[in-house]
Formats: structure tokens, C-alpha cells, sequence
């Protein structure tokens, strides 16, 4: 007896159910993300992860679940980024995630085709980075920081604060080689506008590291200087941070900062991007490219947020009385 034919529409559904089952099995590829920090450590995390994770959460990405993060600090050493860098694009991660000019370097040699996100890079465009703030082209975009405004409005705080403030002394620290040489000297070209109109004179002084800090402070007085702007990294860690600050108190020198963290060890006053914003707003980035858009298209962004702290412990210290007018403006103040 014949066996009866299989119509051939049963068969096609058959197969049909058959692909969207093995389909369904298929595991789904969770994305990972290299994030490279100069601040905290894998038991304090710091600002900079706290505010990207921060991030991620606000587009729905749950680490271990939806999203892998390998994080990797350099705990103040910017001579690691190289191979931290090295080993996340061995990791074949999807989007590196840098911070500053030395991971942004470190990242742009390691890699042409991973997307780069930059968090903090000064001036991208200047430094060759990247072909223009609005169209980037290649595979780097993400936030940079007005350093030329910012800079001003640190030196308008002192000058109003400080009686009678003629002389400046910027402290810059680490080898002023390649591209650290060429930011810092970005920054005192930026200032010296501001400075011709506050009447302000400005001297440039640079530290190798601890070692230096008593020596410079001690220059910083033989200049005549009235105040200090600290350029500390970020990545310094905070027992060398205070020991700087109170080196400039014990020579009644007060000083002025773009990060808090110089603030909270003893500095008088900072002005400066909020880097957990800036570290969020990462995220947004990461996501987009995730979702299919290309570096080269995703326009360099500015911060949005900044902070302005007050130190009074160190005020009272120095003998000076901050105006009423520049209190109301601080939006933390440390007592």
C-alpha cells in the first residue's frame, strides 16, 4: 500500500518551527564594554564608574545580565594605560570606554575599529584626535571639557576672594613631554586672557611628583605669588593631594582648583565640570553605538553640569573672608 504524500505546505511550517526553535536557543551576545578609570580601585570605585554605571541604569543595562563592564584603573599611574588598553582590545571588547589624553593615546594606538568613547580629552581637535567637534570621522567620539572658560571663571573666583591677587602660580604635575606638554601648555595660552584682563600675572611651575611639592611651594613664594591653581591629576591619591594642600596653607598660600577633590583636601575654592555627570552622559554614547550608530557621526559634546565648592576650614585658616555675593554662588560649601 502507497504512503500517503506529505503536503508540502506541513512540511515548510515544520521547518519554519523548527528554525525559530533553534533560533530561540541561540544565545544572545551580551555586549561588553572596556572602561578604563585614573580615579579609585576595585574596592572604591570612584566618581567615574559610579557615574557611568549610573548611566548605564538610566538606559535600562544591568551588569552580568544585559551588559558586561571590564573596568581597569590605573590608580594614579598614567604610564598603565598602554597595557590596560592592550589587554581590553585583547578582551575584544565592543566600545572602550578612556578618560584623559594618556587612555585616549593609549586607545587610539591600540585600536582603528573598536569605538572609542572619550570622557575628559581637553582638546581633541586641537590634539589630532578627531576632524571636528560636530563630525569626528573614524572611531572616536564623546565629551571634552571647556577648559578655556573654565579656567577663567577659576581665576574671576580667586581674584574676587583673594585681596589684592597679582601673581599666579599654576602647578602642573608629571613629564612635560608629548602630549602632557602640549595640554599644559594649552591651558596657560587659554588663561592668559583672562588674566591680562583681571590683571593677573602668571607663572608656571612644575612638579615631578611628592618629591617636589615643598620645593615648589617654596618657589611659588619667592615668585611673589598670591595664590596657587592646582593641576594635580586626577588620578593623585589623596594622602599626596593633602600634603600638597597643606605645604600652600603653611605659606598662606590658598588654592584654587577645577576638581573637588583638591577642595576636600584643603584647597579654598574649585570650579569645574561635575565628573559624575560627565561620566554618566558616557553611557549615552556607549548606548548608541551599541544600538548601530558610528563614532564618526555621534558630535563631541561639552559638559552641561559644573560645581563651584568652597572651602571655609581653609578660609578661616588663611584669614580671609569670602563675600557674601561668592558664597550664595557655591553649590557646596565644606564648614
Amino acid at each position: 500500500m502507497k504512503r500517503a504524500a506529505v503536503p508540502s505546505i506541513l512540511v515548510a511550517v515544520v521547518l519554519l518551527a523548527v528554525g525559530v526553535i533553534a533560533e530561540a536557543q541561540q544565545p544572545t551576545k551580551v555586549p561588553r564594554i572596556g572602561f578604563v578609570s585614573g580615579i579609585g580601585g576595585p574596592s572604591n570605585p570612584g566618581p567615574n564608574v559610579v557615574g557611568f554605571r549610573q548611566g548605564l541604569r538610566d538606559f535600562g543595562y544591568i551588569e552580568g545580565k544585559n551588559i558586561l563592564v571590564e573596568y581597569r584603573y590605573t590608580e594614579g599611574k598614567g604610564d598603565r594605560n598602554p597595557s590596560l588598553v592592550a589587554e581590553l582590545v585583547q578582551l575584544k571588547v565592543d566600545v572602550l570606554v578612556v578618560g584623559g589624553p594618556g587612555g585616549l593615546s593609549a586607545a587610539k594606538q591600540a585600536t582603528k575599529t573598536i569605538p572609542i568613547v572619550i570622557v575628559t580629552q581637553a582638546d581633541p581637535v586641537g590634539s589630532g584626535y578627531i576632524d571636528s567637534l560636530a563630525r569626528p570621522g573614524g572611531n572616536i567620539t564623546g565629551l571634552t571639557r571647556l577648559t578655556r572658560e573654565l579656567s577663567g571663571k577659576r581665576l574671576e573666583l580667586l581674584k574676587e576672594v583673594v585681596p589684592r591677587l597679582t601673581r599666579v602660580a599654576i602647578v602642573f604635575q608629571g613629564q612635560q613631554t608629548g602630549e602632557l606638554a602640549a595640554a599644559s601648555k594649552l591651558y596657560v595660552k587659554e588663561i592668559e586672557v583672562p588674566a591680562r584682563a583681571l590683571t593677573v600675572q602668571i607663572i608656571s611651575l612644575v612638579v615631578r611628583g611628592p618629591e617636589d611639592y615643598e620645593s615648589t611651594v617654596r618657589a611659588a613664594t619667592k615668585e611673589r605669588a598670591s595664590a596657587l591653581l592646582s593641576r594635580l591629576p586626577p588620578g593623585t591619591p589623596s594622602a599626596h593631594r593633602k600634603q600638597f594642600m597643606d605645604l600652600a596653607a603653611k605659606s598662606r598660600l590658598p588654592v584654587g582648583s577645577g576638581q573637588n577633590l583638591d577642595t576636600e583636601a584643603g584647597g579654598l575654592l574649585s570650579y569645574g565640570w561635575d565628573r559624575r555627570d560627565l561620566y554618566r552622559r558616557a553611557a549615552i554614547y556607549v548606548d548608541k553605538i551599541l544600538k548601530g550608530s558610528k563614532p564618526a557621526d555621534l558630535p563631541v559634546e561639552a559638559p552641561l553640569k559644573f560645581e563651584f565648592t568652597i572651602n571655609l576650614k581653609t578660609a578661616k585658616a588663611l584669614n580671609l573672608t569670602i563675600p557674601q555675593s561668592v558664597l550664595y554662588r557655591a553649590d557646596r560649601v565644606i564648614k
